[in-house]
């Protein structure tokens, strides 16, 4: 396993970390077992970073993240996210980011883990009626309690991000960046890079496109991209045309279109450790395999021809979702 530093923290984690999202919500019907599997596997390959959030599953992503690492808690780096509000049944409530809500948060986050101690704590969404250096200021207080170690942003901007982090050091921001969602280099790796935060790309499959396997926009029900403007009609059609060509580039490198999408995240800076999410222990061994390739200054050219920064066609949201959330 390689291991990378996050900014000019003192925190150092694998190369690449487990989303967990997907184990619990948004890509199909939930697998606990193969799931908790799939985590055990992740940790004795030496990842050492789980993500997860309150929301995902409605609390349930933590709950299954917690059960799975309580006999290995020493082995893994915990990160989890507040702000996003949900009834349990899924409805959407708003974000949250006031101080007296980001200690309850955390108390119930600690709760669902079972752990005494959050080691990575984002603010999932920034409040837009709440300053964020009152609330940054509240998560600051959270480690003077001794119940988090490290904080972090989510989908924040560059003025949020240089307030944020004069209130207090933040040691990650985690955002969306794959191949065909490159935003954050209008600006937010910079300023990253400038004040010390280390970067951890969602997502850097593109929800899966990226991976080639798939081919039909013909998702279940429980499946979050049957809302998504990229994978509907001449909209997904397009994309798929875009994959196909990192299809024929992964080829001759001998390796899967994931593996080389992945690769590309990496080789954008040793500050950047991506979270692909996998509920199969089977993708999971194939992801790694992406820490083995090694992409020249030739490779990188050829893959920004033939996906350059807004080829993608359509939002990564629905409208709506991007408007209630600021993103």
């Amino acid at each position: 396993m390689q291991y990378r530093r996050l900014g000019r923290s003192s925190l150092v984690v694998s190369g690449l970390g487990l989303g967990c999202m997907g184990m619990s919500q948004s890509y199909g019907t939930p697998d606990d077992q193969e799931s908790i599997a799939t985590i055990h596997h992740a940790i004795d390959r030496g990842i050492t970073m789980l993500d997860t959030a309150d929301m995902y599953g409605g609390g349930a992503n933590e709950e299954l993240v917690g059960a799975a690492v309580a006999k290995r808690r020493h082995e893994v780096v915990i990160a989890t996210k507040f702000g996003n509000m949900r009834m349990p049944d899924g409805r959407f409530l708003g974000v949250n980011g006031k101080p007296e809500y980001v200690q309850s948060a955390c108390e119930a986050c600690l709760e669902r883990l079972k752990i005494s101690t959050i080691d990575l704590f984002y603010l999932h969404r920034v409040d837009s009626n709440v300053p964020i250096e009152e609330t940054v200021g509240a998560m600051a207080r959270l480690i003077d309690q001794g119940k988090v170690r490290y904080l972090g942003l989510s989908e924040a901007g560059v003025q949020t991000i240089r307030k944020a982090h004069a209130t207090h050091p933040i040691t990650a921001l985690q955002s969306e960046y794959s191949l065909w969602t490159r935003d954050p280099e209008d600006g937010i790796l910079a300023a990253c890079r400038d004040l010390g935060i280390g970067f951890v790309p969602y997502s850097p499959l593109g929800r899966g496109i990226l991976t080639g396997q798939v081919k039909s926009a013909e998702f279940g029900p429980k499946d979050f991209r049957r809302m998504s403007p990229r994978f509907q009609g001449d909209n997904f059609q397009k994309n798929l045309q875009l994959v196909a060509r990192i299809e024929q580039i992964a080829e001759e490198k001998h390796c899967t279109p994931a593996q080389l999408a992945l690769a590309w995240v990496l080789a954008q800076g040793q500050d950047i450790v991506p979270i692909p999410g996998t509920k199969r222990r089977t993708y999971l061994d194939q992801n790694l395999g992406a820490l083995d390739i090694a992409l020249t200054a030739a490779d990188l050219r050829q893959m920004d021809g033939v996906l350059p920064r807004g080829a993608a066609v359509g939002a990564r949201y629905p409208e709506e979702y991007m408007n209630r959330l600021g993103i």
